[in-house]
């Protein structure tokens, strides 16, 4: 029966754990392509647990526990003990405790247990006491003038610490606010500053492409981007348009940058102007992954459009360098191959879809005076 409670309260049975496969832990998650081999997962008792948000950690398994992805244990922690969620076990550990740079054997702590009855109480406990926590602390900031943002609590599982995720644009001197929040909370006090992209990563949120933000959903790493990849990809400079969620450039903006890059080799250069026997044509637009370029005759609006590819644009302008000028911009087989508009709507009356109102039959002027007549004489024998 305590087992079945234990599985009601946290989501989760033995070998696998909703928790664990949700929005805010599928952006760590790595796949372990060795889990089918025999033997992965007793090569190493290291295994990868992950905590809230992008929180995880790597531990020993010393106890020789039969841990699979999705169990939630009891792990080490300074002081008492954590609960999170298993996420690796095998051989891949190691490959991830290399990038997470743990160099020191300190930083590896050991697994307790699986968790029981009454580690989940406490558990539920804490994380019960973290918005009104947060809140609390920003009061408390805000008192003492300090120049940052607290976006964040994290408790401990045991409930014996808590982490404050905070923002600052400067150096702070939270000596005195850690003092506050120790007596305010009663509790082990860590302060952790996060830019704003993992602020917005761990807040989630829609992007105005219409999809779940990046960060808070696949994205591990942040990579630098910088304004030359909207320039390669012919994105107008705009700020608010670039800008993201968390007010800094958006990510996905490095996403198709090598491909433009080398597209791009491959367009003649925007300042060079194209001339022909009708008259000189500048560049209006691009489109670099389809090869196609837009030209106009005037150099500040759009007049005489032509679309052309980036071999006719290289091809004009070698014969421009030789002093030859073609009659237009296309070949003489595609002036030959364009087909006159043709519209679908010719012949057609504007008012086909007016509901005709049907007029009501007027009765003949005789009938009506003969009926009239009619009714006064009969109302004349009634009198009478």
């Amino acid at each position: 029966m305590e087992k079945k409670d234990l599985e009601i309260r946290t989501g989760c049975d033995r070998g696998l754990c909703r928790a664990a496969i949700g929005r805010q832990d599928r952006q760590l998650n790595t796949y372990d392509w060795l889990a089918d081999v025999p033997g992965n997962a007793e090569s190493t008792d290291l295994v990868e647990v992950q905590f809230k948000h992008t929180r995880k950690g790597y531990y020993h398994n010393v106890n020789n526990l039969p841990l699979k992805k999705g169990d939630i244990v009891a792990v080490e922690a300074s002081p008492g003990h954590d609960i999170g969620v298993v996420t690796l076990t095998g051989r891949l550990v190691k490959t991830q405790i290399k990038k997470a740079n743990l160099k020191s054997a300190e930083d590896i702590k050991r697994v307790y247990r699986l968790v029981r009855q009454i580690d989940m109480d406490k558990y539920h406990e804490a994380k019960a006491r973290e918005h009104a926590t947060m809140i609390e602390s920003r009061e408390i900031a805000k008192r003492l003038g300090l120049q940052m943002k607290i976006g964040d609590v994290e408790y401990q599982g045991d409930g014996q610490k808590a982490i404050f995720y905070y923002i600052a644009d400067e150096r702070v001197d939270f000596r005195q606010l850690i003092k506050d929040l120790a007596a305010a909370f009663h509790v082990r006090i860590e302060m952790k500053q996060i830019g704003a992209r993992q602020e917005a990563g761990r807040i989630g949120g829609t992007g105005p492409c219409g999809r779940e933000l990046c960060c808070a959903t696949w994205m591990k790493n942040f990579v630098s981007v910088s304004t030359s990849a909207a320039r390669y990809q012919d994105i107008s400079l705009n700020p608010q348009k670039l800008a993201g969620m968390c007010a800094k450039l958006k990510c996905c903006l490095n996403y198709e940058v090598d491909d433009y890059i080398e597209a791009g080799k491959k367009m003649p250069n925007s300042d060079i102007v194209l001339q022909t026997l009708d008259s000189d044509y500048y560049l209006f637009k691009r489109d670099i992954l389809a090869g196609l370029i837009t030209y106009s005759t005037d150099k500040r609006m759009a007049a005489n459009l032509e679309t052309i590819t980036a071999e006719r644009a290289k091809e004009i302008i070698e014969m421009n360098r030789r002093g030859e000028k073609p009659e237009s911009l296309l070949h003489e087989e595609h002036q030959k191959e364009q087909k006159v508009p043709v519209d679908l709507l010719a012949g057609d009356s504007i008012t086909r879809f007016d509901k005709t109102k049907k007029k009501k039959k007027k009765k003949p002027q005789g009938k009506k005076q003969k009926s009239q007549e009619g009714q006064q004489e009969q109302n004349y024998e009634t009198e009478q």
